[in-house]
């Protein structure tokens, strides 16, 4: 077998051979410093382009040049990432616009808190980023006293009040929020439930007292929130749990989309119409709200707009932009919620004597004369009593030979009617 070939890497020194210049001045051109004239500044950037010279990390670290990229950690599972609309539009806007300025996104995924400030760390020690996005902003956050110290370029998304002195863009909750609220409770909703999100993140924490602070001023009867991991099944966990219950939610917030869906999809599972019989509103106005039948309302963020702010802060050159912040205001987009369906009445019977019969309670008599009504039987939906055995006759040469084999004959299969309440018809019958 032949020997692999071994290709050389590019250096400095190639180009300062190419260019008939020293390795210093190869230095100062590349790094935009002064010590050369700029024609041979651009020569030797033509030269170095021509073969394929890339600093490495340690040479950029000593040489203090620009990375040209940004770095985005996520402290997410990433069975959750791919399928979360919130995180896919963010990556495809911040790259984008990245993109634009001819700036690299570094994304890396990661277990927990304590692996992101190691990531962190990692990065701005060999100049890997010029900056940072930080997402899922927590209360009393350990990574924001960490990027000040290291003075790392930031924007965090999320807030307010707890990014220190970094950059940051948050949206407004609590107020989008309180509007959902106020906007099913003046369609006469009184009783709300919530599907939130991970305890101790910001914005979770945010809209959790907004729900709370919103359901006492405007006096609902129940509110009840639940956490979860944003998955469809802790979402649909938390729905089933809501409509099983005794006085069951007419409508629910989600804390995103997907678990909005898988609400929906539980809420049919079980035979309520949507927005009839439950009213969903969701987080995250992605295209999945609007490709679900019905389409579901949803609280909206102008996401491309989170992604334009960033890469403008992340800039090494820009320290100005370390301390600014930028709020965006939620908006929601109503489709199918509707008003509360009036609750059905309920049939009490205490101390009530009928008139019985040997085949069982009388039809017509009681109560039971306002059950619905066959369109081919002025009786009530009640099965017709057999009469003793004794009485049964039998036409002469009807009887089966012995030995003859049963034929099986076909069975009239009456299928429930809607209304009819089976369970009292079934206590009641013989």
């Amino acid at each position: 077998m032949a020997k692999e070939r071994h290709v050389k890497r590019p250096t400095i020194a190639d180009i300062a051979r190419r260019a008939g210049v020293s390795k210093g001045a190869v230095s100062y051109a590349l790094n935009g410093q002064p010590g050369v004239s700029e024609a041979t500044r651009q020569r030797i950037i033509a030269i170095a382009q021509e073969i394929g010279f890339n600093p490495n990390s340690a040479a950029r670290a000593l040489s203090g040049a620009a990375a040209n990229a940004v770095g985005l950690a996520l402290c997410r599972p990433a069975r959750i990432l791919g399928i979360e609309p919130f995180f896919m539009e963010l990556i495809s806007g911040v790259e984008a616009e990245l993109s634009a300025r001819s700036y690299a996104l570094t994304l890396q995924v990661v277990a927990d808190p304590d692996a992101e400030i190691a990531v962190y760390r990692r990065w701005w020690g060999e100049r890997r980023v010029d900056g940072v996005f930080v997402c899922d902003l927590r209360v009393d956050d350990r990574r924001v006293p960490v990027l000040e110290q290291l003075q790392l370029p930031a924007v965090v998304i999320g807030g307010p009040g707890h990014t220190g002195t970094l950059a940051s863009v948050w949206a407004d909750d609590a107020a989008a929020l309180v509007e959902t609220m106020e906007y099913l409770a003046a369609l006469g909703h009184r009783r709300i439930a919530r599907v939130g999100g991970l305890p101790g993140l910001l914005h979770t924490e945010i809209r959790r007292q907004a729900f709370v602070d919103a359901s006492q001023r405007l006096g609902l009867e129940q509110t009840l929130t639940v956490p979860s991991d944003y998955t469809g099944e802790d979402g649909a966990r938390a729905t089933r749990r809501f409509l099983s219950s005794p006085g069951r939610p007419t409508a629910i917030i989600y804390d995103n989309d997907v678990m909005a869906i898988a609400g929906l999809a539980v809420a049919q599972e079980m035979g309520l119409a949507v927005p009839g019989d439950l009213s969903i509103v969701a987080w995250d106005d992605s295209a999945l709200c609007q490709l679900t039948h019905p389409p579901l309302t949803a609280i909206g963020r102008d996401i491309p707009r989170t992604a334009r702010t960033p890469p403008a802060n992340c800039s090494p050159r820009s320290r100005a932009g370390r301390s600014a912040r930028t709020r965006t205001r939620p908006h929601t987009s109503p489709r199918e919620v509707a008003p509360p369906l009036p609750a059905p009445p309920r049939v009490g019977v205490v101390g009530l004597s009928m008139p019985v019969w040997s085949g069982g309670v009388r039809p017509g008599s009681g109560f039971l004369s306002e059950l619905p009504r066959c369109p081919r039987w002025s009786g009530p939906l009640l099965p017709r009593p057999r009469p003793p055995r004794s009485a049964r006759s039998h036409r002469a040469g009807t009887r089966r030979p012995p030995g003859q084999a049963v034929q099986a004959r076909p069975r009239r299969i009456v299928r429930p009617r809607e209304g009819l309440d089976h369970a009292a018809v079934a206590a009641l019958s013989p």
